[in-house]
């Protein structure tokens, strides 16, 4: 599934049940093509750890918030490289359940 059209499902409020991305950069919490199921952010409150659906320096990424100052969210993978700050408005979705592939 190509990420705007993951975009355009969490804007219009719907949930994806069995997301994959590609990549090892959340292991362990998420392998390679396991399946998560993203939420739309909504009025959620964000928090450190959670694991969100954004858009950061122009590429998509399912990665951890790890910190936040206002209204910015520090984007990272699980192996503490920082890809970089995003308003909530780059947060489209957060990962509510990892399946077991």
């Amino acid at each position: 599934m190509r990420s705007l059209d993951v975009v355009s499902i969490l804007r219009s409020g719907e949930s994806i049940l069995r997301y994959k991305e590609g990549g090892n950069s959340m292991l362990p919490i998420i392998k390679s093509n396991q399946p998560v199921t993203l939420e739309p952010v909504g009025n959620r409150t964000l928090a450190v750890g959670d694991i969100v659906f954004c858009k950061v320096r122009g590429s998509f990424f399912t990665h951890k918030i790890t910190k936040i100052r206002a209204n910015q969210y520090q984007i990272s993978n699980n192996h503490h490289f920082v890809n970089g700050w995003v308003t909530r408005n780059s947060i489209y979705g957060i990962v509510t359940k990892i399946w077991d592939s």
